[in-house]
């Protein structure tokens, strides 16, 4: 399934859902950021997706990022919650969700990058780099969040 993210488009399409998804900016010994490359948007991002049933959102960024990277990671703490609602993902079926992504920081603790269904290419990444990459302005926000460790918790 395709999606097409909006944010601040006034051609944008309503929202008609909502759906509590999770995200992690995850960092290794070198300071570099674990990114993928979607295959729905074919954009880069940081690992993520939505809460399942009978988890906990510690418990689906581990599942989110094991499946999108081949990566075990331990979440570590609470970059922020991004709850726009002028950014909407509009999907091919018909679908289009408000933002809610619960984003945590983690940190790599064993696995094998490797790519999936949902990413194309899983990479890391140097911050100076992140320039030459397409990245959803939404995702840039994630990371410069959970850079700025010193500072509280985001939320929108």
């Amino acid at each position: 399934m395709t999606r097409t993210d909006f944010l601040n488009d006034p051609s944008a399409p309503a929202a008609n859902s909502i759906k509590v998804a999770v995200s992690a900016v995850v960092r290794d010994q070198h300071g570099r950021v674990l990114l993928i490359h979607r295959t729905d948007n074919d954009l880069f991002s940081i690992p993520g997706g939505g809460l399942e049933v009978g988890e906990t959102v510690a418990e689906a960024v581990v599942r989110e990022v094991k499946e999108e990277t081949g990566l075990d990671v331990e979440v570590a703490d609470l970059v922020g919650i991004f709850s726009d609602p002028a950014h909407v993902v509009a999907y091919d079926d018909g679908e289009v969700r408000q933002e809610f992504s619960i984003c945590f920081r983690a940190s790599p603790i064993g696995g094998e990058l490797r790519t999936s269904a949902e990413s194309k290419q899983v990479i890391w990444s140097a911050p100076e780099e992140f320039a030459k990459l397409n990245m959803h302005p939404s995702i840039k926000l994630r990371i410069k969040r959970a850079l700025a460790a010193d500072e509280g918790p985001y939320f929108t």
